[in-house]
């Protein structure tokens, strides 16, 4: 997942308080140039717009091991079967396995 200007201004603020002109059907023209307030509050600044992006995705791609942990993992069922067959060795395994696989 890439974030675009338009993800960072989403998390300012509630409801449509923004929109872009000169869209003509084209996402590329969600620019900052573009960019115009419908409402009360303050534009930001460019540079605020800037680093918020980098921190929305900054924080995405730190995640990427527990993504790719959570898609291999054990399943609640096999959790449960490991339990009720006595064999959480064989699960603890398959766990220990997947965080070697995807380190922090």
């Amino acid at each position: 997942m890439t974030y675009t200007l338009e993800d960072y201004l989403c998390t300012l603020h509630t409801g449509g308080w923004f929109g872009f002109n000169n869209l003509n059907g084209d996402d590329a023209n969600k620019t900052y140039a573009n960019l115009i307030i419908h409402s009360a509050d303050a534009k930001p600044t460019e540079q605020e717009c800037t680093d918020g992006v980098s921190a929305l995705q900054s924080t995405y791609d730190a995640q990427a091991y527990a993504r790719s942990r959570k898609a291999e993992y054990p399943s609640i069922e096999e959790c449960v079967h490991a339990i009720l067959d006595d064999d959480l060795t064989a699960l603890q395994v398959k766990r220990q396995a997947v965080k070697d696989k995807y380190p922090k």
